[in-house]
């Protein structure tokens, strides 16, 4: 289980919103979390510039914005190179189903244009990766009905969740940058 959390979606969302950045919090992690499973190197500071050049034109981001893009970044690595194979999604939890959606629609597009902006290998991918992909560029244009059961969408979208998780860990696994290996001892 990792040491840090994921910061409060809300706080994200208004110290975004204060400096003027346009982008959400389930959008910042998407694509933080794309670029991380298509192969950004671990200790790489290559994220800074591709987030920039893609959310503000290129230029910087306040420091307040930017520590919490690296504490976001920081959990990410964790989660994606534990063995407990867990993943959390920044999303308004505490928001109505629709909005809740509408992020969750944000993060898994973000995701894929993580993997397009670190130019991941998809073409090389195994099936189960393309498939993976696959069900994620369809779970991106999700939308919930407010005239349909709620509830029962609620449900659903739980569910939807739990695949968008397992499609992410899915495509990391096999694209993601790979922790070095120690090298063995040389007894001479």
């Amino acid at each position: 289980m990792s040491q840090t959390s994921l910061p409060n979606y809300l706080s994200v969302a208004d110290e975004l919103k204060t400096a003027g950045i346009a982008v959400t919090p389930a959008e910042m992690h998407g694509l933080l979390i794309g670029m991380l499973s298509g192969g950004l190197a671990k200790d790489s500071e290559a994220w800074q510039a591709l987030l920039f050049d893609y959310t503000n034109d290129g230029m910087g981001w306040p420091m307040t914005c930017l520590a919490l893009a690296e504490q976001i970044l920081k959990v990410a690595r964790q989660e994606l190179t534990d063995d407990n194979f867990e993943l959390s999604i920044l999303l308004p939890i505490d928001s109505d189903i629709v909005s809740y959606s509408g992020a969750l629609s944000e993060w898994v597009s973000h995701f894929v244009s993580g993997l397009g902006l670190i130019d991941a290998q998809i073409n090389k991918a195994s099936e189960q990766t393309k498939e993976a992909l696959q069900d994620l560029l369809e779970i991106a244009k999700l939308e919930v009905d407010p005239e349909d059961d709620l509830e029962e969408q609620a449900v659903l979208l739980e569910q939807v969740l739990e695949h968008v998780k397992v499609c992410a860990l899915t495509v990391h696994a096999e694209l993601g940058a790979k922790p070095a290996k120690p090298q063995p001892k040389t007894v001479h």
